[in-house]
């Protein structure tokens, strides 16, 4: 059966009404992060300020006077950025190992370079752990907040909207990033520990000749491959794991998703305790060499006592939510 032309005409006025709604909330969004110094739209400047790192920062907190939001994407990105360079600096010095693990960083700069400019631009307060705290502290005296207000001619139920609409927004944000920092991280350690775990090692240099030679000795025994299946196996099912997860965002396939992943964790750390494939009579110290053998024994402990609380916990609450019925999502 057909619509009815009232009907058609309720359709149509709803659907401008929500038109016109999302066109207004822009205006007010772009109202709320105010105006800037510099004459550009707060969302392009705050763009800007990771475009060139900590160089283009440092540019925008000097131009930048009077739009506290701007200014906390600057000192944020000279935080992130500054911290990252100087590690890379720092990494250079070390031979062999730096090399690696400045690759890592490079990679995780790149991603959260990429993150930061599209969280800026879609006028997020997108604040980073540590980094996201100090730049808050810098830009908002007396501890005032860098997020804008909601508008005063909002009611009650829009604010109420508005609140919850930015919460999923910000956490599902939050969960996408957390995922892909997981998937870079499973894919470097994939790589290394199967083609570069003899850089795992203790390192003497003999000067010849007037040229220094680099001596590795790996910590790492043959015993090694009879873990790396299982460890190959956790980082694989990671990288799969959290791109479903990306793709399909829901709070119960999340948590199972999760606990599966924890539990492949907490076996591939076991395993690593039971075969133990170390060498630490390498080091010419013996107290340091046994010390060495001791801690690194009693850290595979602690942290397979921490994933086993944690697959815990995660399971018991996934079962409330079960009972309860209730995404927290």
């Amino acid at each position: 059966m057909g619509l009815s032309s009232e009907e058609k005409q309720k359709i149509y006025e709803e659907e401008k009404a929500r038109i016109e709604a999302r066109e207004q909330i822009e205006r007010e969004k772009q109202t709320e992060l105010g105006s800037t110094s510099t004459g550009l739209q707060p969302n392009i400047a705050g763009l800007l300020c990771y475009v060139g790192g900590w160089i283009s920062g440092i540019v925008f907190l000097i131009l930048e006077q009077k739009n506290r939001w701007v200014r906390f994407h600057a000192v944020q990105s000279i935080v992130v950025f500054g911290a990252l360079t100087i590690a890379w600096g720092i990494l250079g010095w070390i031979p062999i190992v730096g090399g690696a693990f400045s690759w890592i960083l490079r990679i995780t700069g790149f991603i959260l370079w990429i993150i930061l400019m599209v969280k800026a631009y879609s006028g997020e307060q997108y604040k980073l752990p540590l980094a996201g705290d100090v730049a808050e502290k810098i830009v908002a005296p007396s501890g005032i907040k860098t997020e804008p207000p909601p508008p005063p001619s909002a009611d009650l139920g829009k604010q109420v909207g508005d609140k919850v609409e930015q919460f999923f927004k910000s956490t599902r944000g939050g969960r996408i990033t957390g995922s892909a920092f997981t998937i870079a991280w499973s894919i470097v350690l994939l790589v290394f520990f199967n083609f570069f775990n003899t850089y795992v090692a203790y390192y003497h240099s003999e000067t010849v000749g007037g040229v220094t030679t680099w001596i590795r000795y790996p910590f790492f025994t043959e015993d090694i491959n009879l873990w790396l299946p299982i460890l190959t196996t956790a980082l694989s099912l990671a990288i799969i794991g959290h791109i479903i997860l990306i793709i399909f965002d829901r709070y119960t396939l999340r948590e199972i998703v999760l606990i599966i992943l924890n539990a492949f964790g907490l076996a591939t750390v076991l395993t690593l305790l039971s075969v133990y494939p170390f060498d630490f009579s390498v080091i010419p110290n013996t107290t340091a060499a046994d010390a060495t053998y001791t801690g690194v024994r009693i850290l595979l402990i602690l942290i397979s006592i921490g994933m086993g609380i944690g697959i815990l916990v995660r399971s018991i609450k996934l079962i409330i939510h079960t009972v309860k019925q209730s995404a927290s999502y």
